[in-house]
């Protein structure tokens, strides 16, 4: 078995990400970790057992691991989750069966793979690893990025929702990321096997959202011309989202109803009752209690539907996510081939002060644009969408959100501020952190800690005035 690094180079921040390769067999073993160590974007640590990989992979972070059927890749996936450690599991099979596959899933692998692996599927694969890495420093939890307190606060409350079949409601502005959370809950839900399904009750016509969520039996309408199975079917053993929840019409809320209630529903058209085995996730962009005031929601399903409740805070009220997210975005959209583009303090400093009323989906759209229309390696303010730096040409404003306590209003002007005044100091020594850190009037570990908190590229200021 290979030595695993020490403790001091775990905690680096700057190593590339970790593959685990665990595999009985010394050919294949050397085999798969030759394919992967020669991608010098990620590490290669490699074993023999299952009991020898359990402690590896507590003992540091690893962000894929890939089991030998044989060598009790099942049994260390199985493992793995009932640990709740968060890494990529691949199970590989030099004789794969369906069976085999069907039992990897179901001890909670996310792919199955047959050996030999061809250097294209590796390199697939060391794609996904290295932009799921891209940030260095945040916490990912199941897909999402955030540093933010209130955020982390909203990730242990999933890791105990996660083993339940508790029905939930997210409650946040357009494009915060609300699926993408509903997608953690869903991986979060030990011991489910079924897919994760989703509906966007606005997108679809009031009159075909019967037969979208519950299915319709053959001639049950003109052009019913086969039997279609409804969305309710098809996430049985898994979880069903519904986005835009607060759309759905009024007769249709009586009819989501009784499925919650009963967990059994009829296909239009049909006589024979159902029984689906289903976790709902509902969300929305519009204040349901407002609309239950107003009628226009049923009091009894928003009941229903919010027996557990999280309010998916905008990105302006977490900003400290701002440079972590756009990293990020910069590695999801690296052509293939390059490496990924690097954020100039200025550009870094025009996003944190920007107040993002399209959120995280407008910085996606921002970051992309800057990787498309930059040819340099690095992202000016220039690079940036026209309306950001109009926005932010003059001082900003403080946004007062009644809505929020002050004492977080105030916290997060002083994040902002102090992440300014760090780039600006670094600005100034030109990168050089001691100086920095005398100008802070900090110690030089402690603005280490921050610089890799707020996620400042100190090497672009050496050198620079």
């Amino acid at each position: 078995m290979e030595r695993p690094p020490s403790s001091d180079q775990l905690a680096d921040p700057v190593l590339p990400p970790r593959v685990l390769i665990v595999d009985g067999a010394v050919g294949d073993r050397a085999s798969l970790r030759g394919l992967f160590a020669a991608d010098p974007r990620v590490e290669v640590v490699a074993t023999d057992g299952v009991r020898a990989a359990l402690g590896l992979l507590a003992a540091g972070p690893f962000r894929l691991c890939l089991a030998d059927l044989g060598t009790g890749g099942v049994d260390l996936v199985r493992e793995v989750r009932r640990a709740r450690r968060p890494v990529r599991m691949v199970v590989v099979a030099a004789d794969p069966t369906i069976d085999a596959a069907v039992r990897a899933v179901r001890a909670g692998a996310d792919d199955f793979l047959p050996k030999p692996l061809e250097p294209d599927r590796v390199r697939r694969i060391v794609d996904d690893v290295v932009r799921d890495a891209a940030v260095v420093g945040p916490e990912r939890f199941y897909g999402v990025v955030s540093r933010n307190p209130r955020m982390h606060t909203i990730f242990a409350l999933i890791r105990d929702v996660g083993p339940t079949t508790t029905t939930v409601l997210i409650q946040g502005e357009t494009g915060t990321g609300k699926e993408q959370l509903a997608r953690a809950i869903h991986a979060a839900s030990v011991g489910r096997t079924g897919p994760f399904v989703v509906v966007n009750c606005a997108a679809v016509p009031a009159t075909l959202l019967e037969s979208e969520l519950f299915g319709h039996e053959k001639g049950a309408f003109t052009g019913a011309d086969r039997q279609r199975i409804g969305k309710f079917e098809l996430a049985h053993g898994g979880t069903l989202f519904l986005d835009e929840v607060g759309d759905v019409p009024a007769l249709m809320q009586v009819k989501l109803l009784r499925v919650l209630q009963e967990r059994r529903f009829e296909r239009v058209g049909g006589t024979d009752p159902i029984a689906v085995d289903v976790r709902v996730i509902a969300a929305t962009n519009r204040p349901l209690r407002k609309l239950v005031r107003k009628g226009q929601f049923r009091e009894d399903l928003y009941y229903r539907l919010n027996v557990v409740r999280i309010d998916l805070p905008p990105l302006r009220g977490r900003p400290d996510d701002v440079p972590a997210l756009a990293a990020y975005f910069c590695h999801k959209y690296a052509r293939p081939g390059n490496r990924p583009k690097q954020i100039s303090p200025a550009a870094l400093d025009r996003l944190g002060r920007y107040p993002w009323p399209g959120n995280i989906r407008e910085l996606e759209n921002a970051i992309e644009r800057a990787c498309v229309v930059n040819p340099a390696d690095v992202i000016e303010p220039a690079h940036l969408p026209p309306e950001l730096n109009r926005a932010i040409a003059g001082p900003v404003p403080a946004v007062v959100d009644l809505g929020r306590p002050l004492r977080d209003l105030l916290r997060d002007t002083a994040v902002r501020l102090e992440k300014r005044y760090i780039v600006k100091a670094l600005r100034k020594t030109r990168g050089h952190v001691g100086r920095a850190a005398t100008l802070c009037g900090y110690c030089r570990r402690s603005l280490t800690a921050k610089i890799a908190e707020y996620g400042i590229d100190r090497q672009s200021f050496v050198g620079k005035g």
